[in-house]
């Protein structure tokens, strides 16, 4: 692949090289798995091979410095089902899953991790299911083969607060081995670290979404780039969809509402300050009340102010990118194909 080629779900295109749309794309984000990438990209073609699928798969190299990007380049000279997306330093997961969506061509597009932890025998299983309704599929490891502190049961609690928050019965948000019907992808568009919450994401989008239980191996080769400094960076993006799932169109109601109510009590604050001096002749300029009624409305009309902004901005979003405020499953009608 060159360089410079540009992104064809970016650019409108629907067609590969060979001139056909493949059933599945199997997207996966790659740092430093050099050991594990050619059991991988065999397991994954064998069981599309023998699904009877017609498939490509995308690895996204995320700034590989052990020979990952090097392996990938040369294996996709030399096979047709294989692109090799190479980032030019490491931006993340969430970024290296966003380029293999925009490169990705399939009707259905699944993703896996690149350390053979998740078993690509599973993938049919995730489209059958696909094809029960649903628009996005969540792989359920049930049995997780890492470790008990450090990595499961920081999971189990991210993943109750998770539930609890976005209202999305998905057991385990960490789970690579997904399954997305393509139009849902291009729906989505992904910042920050948002990888984890794609649930999240998609039920914004109105999609239908389950999950099913898959298979989860112990790590083969290398070690695991994740820890308990995530936890943080969870909390902080989970409050980012929060807001998009409450106020994404309608910013004005959570700022305008805590501006009003900052303003309401330090005017409250500010009359009986009032009072008191006019009434009893008492001095008020001393008094903490008298800095936290200013302070109040001051913080008020920021919010307020903030409120406007935001308004500006979320339409700015939607009509410079001719996104609706909604989204439509189907339209039936007799005369509508």
């Amino acid at each position: 692949m060159r360089s410079g080629w540009v992104s064809p779900r970016v650019s409108g295109e629907r067609e590969t090289i060979l001139g056909a749309v493949p059933d599945v794309s199997v997207v996966v984000p790659v740092r430093d798995e050099v050991e594990s990438l050619p059991l991988l990209l065999g397991a994954i073609a064998s069981t599309l091979i023998n699904s009877r699928l017609s498939y490509e798969i995308i690895c996204v190299d995320d700034g590989s410095s052990d020979g990952s990007a090097e392996f990938l380049k040369t294996e996709a000279q030399g096979r047709n089902d294989l692109k090799a997306v190479i980032l030019r330093r490491n931006y993340g997961q969430t970024a290296a899953m966003a380029a293999g969506f925009n490169y990705a061509l399939g009707r259905v597009i699944v993703t896996l991790d690149a350390d053979l932890q998740n078993d690509p025998a599973d993938i049919p299983m995730l489209i059958a299911k696909l094809d029960e309704g649903y628009d996005l599929v969540s792989g359920w490891r049930q049995k997780r083969q890492d470790g008990a502190l450090n990595r499961l049961l920081p999971s189990k609690i991210a993943n109750w607060l998770i539930r609890r928050t976005t209202s999305v019965d998905i057991h385990d948000y960490g789970c690579s081995l997904k399954a997305y019907r393509a139009e849902l992808v291009a729906d989505m568009h992904l910042y920050g670290e948002l990888h984890r919450f794609l649930p999240a994401l998609a039920y914004i989008e109105g999609a239908r979404i389950t999950e099913m239980p898959v298979r989860h191996h112990a790590r083969r080769f290398g070690k695991s780039k994740y820890g308990l400094s995530r936890t943080f960076r969870v909390l902080m993006d989970l409050l980012t969809i929060l807001f998009m799932k409450k106020f994404l169109t309608r910013p004005m109601h959570v700022f305008g509402l805590l501006g009003l109510i900052s303003m309401v009590v330090g005017v409250v604050i500010g009359v009986y300050l009032t009072v008191v001096k006019l009434a009893w002749g008492e001095d008020i300029g001393n008094r903490p009340l008298l800095i936290l009624a200013v302070l109040l409305l001051v913080t008020g009309v920021q919010l307020f102010c903030f409120g406007l902004l935001a308004e500006l901005l979320m339409r700015t979003y939607h009509e410079s990118q001719g996104r609706p405020i909604y989204r439509v499953r189907e339209v039936v009608a007799k005369n509508v194909k």
